[in-house]
């Protein structure tokens, strides 16, 4: 089955394409949750305080940092779909029997290595811009990359771009393995309740996303906080970073989580769309090719 699609349909193509426009339009939507998580996650803010510090800073700096993540995440989406069905496809020795657990854990598992290594520069970027602290040294995107080519070959992959790769790594292959393996089987078990055909698509993306995310929220808090920093004294290793977060959020689970809320929302938004929308491209993308 998985040979004939790919074959009869260009189905590989079509997920590329699919996931950068889907991903593209649900970052416009949901940039402005993000951002105020994102201040949650640096300075442990409540709703209210993180808001209140974006209004204070007014409209024109609101979509500050916009960019990187706006091109990373529609790469996000590229290769989030594109490279999981490249890699399926690897793994299944006998395209016509279903793809089992294993290959889509471990598909998505290597996707989600791939896009950490691509996007771990974009990421890194994006999270020193939204850091209100750094506004005056880095009022820009060119300022950031300026200084980060002005470090030697190493310096400049290990500080710069590729700050924070470690964690980066762990939590995109973990999500990525998450999101594979239950996101078809918990759609496939909704259409069987006679939901409208758009529903169990988009059900099965917020609900798979939102689970998976509040999993890894931990490791977005400690990426926030390592990547916002550049150089000197407040850069700090990996096992520093970790202690370092734990004690500014006074030692609690609950302060860690900070942003949670705001997360639950954003991930609903942007997984359930970017699912329901791929979905439904594939499975009309085929019939028209299945007609022609």
């Amino acid at each position: 089955m998985l040979a004939e699609t790919w074959g009869k349909t260009g189905w590989s193509s079509r997920s590329y394409n699919v996931g950068a426009i889907s991903s593209f339009l649900s970052t416009l939507v949901t940039f402005p949750i993000y951002k105020t998580i994102f201040r949650q996650q640096i300075h442990a803010f409540s709703i209210q305080e993180a808001i209140q510090q974006l209004r204070q800073e007014g409209m024109r700096r609101f979509y500050r940092g916009l960019f990187p993540p706006l091109l990373s995440k529609t790469l996000q989406g590229t290769l989030l779909f594109g490279t999981h069905d490249s890699l399926l496809l690897l793994l299944t020795s006998n395209p016509s029997e279903p793809c089992t657990l294993g290959k889509r854990w471990t598909a998505g598992f290597l996707s989600g290595s791939v896009e950490a290594l691509v996007l771990n520069p974009f990421e890194r970027v994006q999270n020193v811009l939204q850091d209100g602290r750094k506004d005056a040294r880095f009022p820009n995107t060119r300022s950031i990359l300026r200084e980060f080519n002005s470090y030697g070959l190493k310096e400049r992959l290990v500080v710069g771009y590729y700050r924070g790769l470690s964690p980066v790594l762990l939590r995109n292959s973990l999500g990525s393995a998450l999101y594979f393996s239950f996101k078809d089987p918990l759609r496939d078990g909704l259409a069987t309740r006679g939901l409208p055909s758009w529903l169990p698509a988009l059900v099965s993306g917020s609900v798979n996303g939102t689970v998976t995310c509040l999993a890894l929220y931990p490791l977005s808090v400690l990426i926030a906080n390592m990547q916002s920093q550049i150089v000197g004294r407040d850069l700090l290793g990996l096992r520093q970073s970790v202690w370092s977060v734990w004690e500014s959020h006074g030692r609690k689970l609950t302060l860690l989580y900070r942003g949670g809320s705001l997360l639950v929302l954003r991930s609903c938004l942007t997984w359930g769309l970017t699912t329901a929308i791929h979905d439904f491209l594939k499975e009309n993308t085929g019939q028209k090719s299945q007609e022609e």
